[in-house]
């Protein structure tokens, strides 16, 4: 059995941020992402849907340096790009069917949102580097861990089916908490109260849809629009320009309507509808893209469970133990969910990860 001081469960922004630290303090450790790729719901295609190295952003896009600085000094450390998220003209508000959409000058906003050149996969590109060639398993699925006398004992289970356990001193599980919940079967079980309060926890982006148009050029531009809408109509509540910074031109809108209606829907239907709510606000030149693209969140299984199909609202930071009795020795809890600072954004996977590492080093 192969033996590590530490485990990561989870590829996205925390389980990479832990392993580049880990890295650079020489600890031993091996990380598993159930995913073919990295990165999780940092999710970066072409305008076809295919992971790209510059693309438009599925998952997460945006940050704010000013109200998130640790995120900002790790995009600065990386030395990535960014650019300000277009926002320039006027907004448009869709109240009621039965009359037309409204247009307003908006307020000046002071910290405008930031996008990563590129997109957010440059985060993961560039941690990804510092992590050396064998100490990540992709398509590995941890199903179980059980403590031991010292340490845990941790069975994944590869693509293929075949099964396998190593051993390690300490574990962070950089997942979100409903996912670990859902998954992993733990031996000695954990506390009811703990399991209680990682099953209640809502799963960011889980219950969420994205729609993306692409286009020639950002023609909204040419009338004073911003690319930025709000509507109670639908199917899509809020729009937004996502052109990239070398000037692909997109918008793109989160789905209003609950997962078991988008799914009733079916993609094509809700592909035409969510076209035809660009059309109803930026013109018609909004229904001729070049192409389409659709991502529901709450279909992925590495993202969501059956409990993530009702949205509950964003969620509070609680600076509080995520894991409790026996377990609280050897297991450190870094998804973004469980941050005490911004937790579901990136921001809060980049601090998540910071303290899960600070308490494994100490503990190791």
């Amino acid at each position: 059995m192969k033996r590590y001081q530490v485990a990561i469960v989870g590829g996205g922004l925390a389980g990479l941020c832990a392993a580049r630290a880990l890295n650079s303090k020489g600890v031993d450790f091996l990380l598993f992402e159930a995913r073919d790729r990295l990165g999780g719901r940092i999710l970066t295609t072409d305008e076809h849907g295919i992971a790209s190295d510059n693309g438009f952003d599925l998952g997460p896009s945006w940050f704010w340096p000013m109200m998130q600085p640790e995120l900002a000094d790790l995009v600065l450390e990386l030395g990535l790009l960014s650019f300000a998220q277009a926002n320039d003209g006027d907004v448009i508000f869709e109240r009621m069917s039965r009359e037309g959409p409204q247009r307003y000058r908006p307020v000046e906003q002071q910290g405008k949102s930031l996008r990563l050149t590129g997109g957010s996969a440059a985060l993961v590109r560039a941690l990804e580097r510092d992590i050396p060639a064998g100490k990540i398993q992709l398509n590995t699925h941890v199903s179980a861990m059980a403590l031991t006398g010292d340490g845990v004992e941790i069975t994944s289970n590869a693509a293929d089916g075949t099964a396998a356990v190593i051993q390690a001193q300490q574990v962070i599980c950089a997942l979100p908490p409903r996912l670990l919940e859902a998954n992993v079967t733990f031996t000695p079980q954990q506390d009811q109260s703990t399991l209680a309060r990682w099953r209640d926890t809502p799963t960011w982006m889980a219950p969420h849809a994205k729609f993306f148009a692409i286009y020639d050029r950002p023609f909204w531009r040419d009338g004073g629009l911003s690319g930025t809408a709000q509507s109670m109509v639908g199917p899509m509540v809020e729009m937004h320009d996502a052109t990239l910074a070398d000037g692909k031109a997109a918008l793109f809108g989160f789905i209003g309507t609950g997962a078991d209606q988008r799914a009733a829907l079916g993609e094509e239907l809700l592909n035409k509808a969510c076209l035809a709510q660009f059309g109803r606000i930026f013109g018609a030149g909004a229904l001729e893209p070049r192409s389409t693209i659709l991502k529901d969140w709450a279909a992925d299984p590495l993202t969501a469970t059956s409990r993530d199909r009702v949205a509950a609202g964003h969620l509070s930071a609680e600076d509080t133990n995520w894991v409790s009795g026996r377990w609280s020795r050897r297991l450190a809890m870094a998804g973004s969910e469980t941050s005490a600072i911004e937790p579901g954004f990136l921001a809060g996977a980049v601090a998540a990860a910071k303290q899960a590492v600070s308490a494994v080093v100490s503990s190791l």
